[in-house]
């Protein structure tokens, strides 16, 4: 598996969700499982079913969180702010209608549009990696190709 590089609030995200995952759902679908198991024939009973089902899906997280973790390392705090790269916040304009947006170039596993957290794997973030302030991104998106013009960098 290869490495993810995550910023230490990333990994400590991580470690919550796999801890919440272990001490708060696992038991939770194992009380479903057993409910459900108490009610009867097992081969007609959908709620067995769909807490088995919630079972293996969390499994398979729990599993791929512990990978992920065992995998990461974190990222030391950026200083150097000369070009765009992971763990920076950049402040991008569109060239096609001027509007800005300030953005965080995170890890996939960080990566949170909501919170204005977007991917280094994402089209944007491996367009405006290596970029300096006042440089051009012509950046293929699925509607076609964006001029962004980098304004700011920012260390995170």
């Amino acid at each position: 598996m290869s490495v993810i590089y995550l910023s230490q609030e990333g990994l400590d995200n991580l470690k919550s969700e796999l801890n919440k995952l272990k001490s708060v759902d696992r038991p939770n679908i194992i009380n479903q499982i057993a409910e459900a198991r108490d009610k009867g024939d097992l081969s007609e009973n959908a709620e067995y079913d769909a807490a088995k089902e919630a079972q293996g899906l969390l499994e398979a997280r729990i599993v791929k969180l512990e990978n992920d973790i065992a995998n990461s390392r974190v990222l030391d705090k950026i200083t150097d702010t000369s070009t765009v790269h992971l763990l920076t916040e950049v402040v991008i304009k569109n060239l096609q209608n001027g509007m800005e947006m300030k953005y965080a170039i995170v890890s996939e596993s960080e990566a949170d549009l909501k919170n204005k957290k977007i991917s280094v794997e994402s089209p944007i973030g491996k367009g405006l990696m290596g970029k300096s302030v006042g440089d051009v991104a012509r950046i293929e998106v699925p509607s076609g190709v964006i001029e962004f013009k980098i304004m700011q960098i920012n260390a995170l």
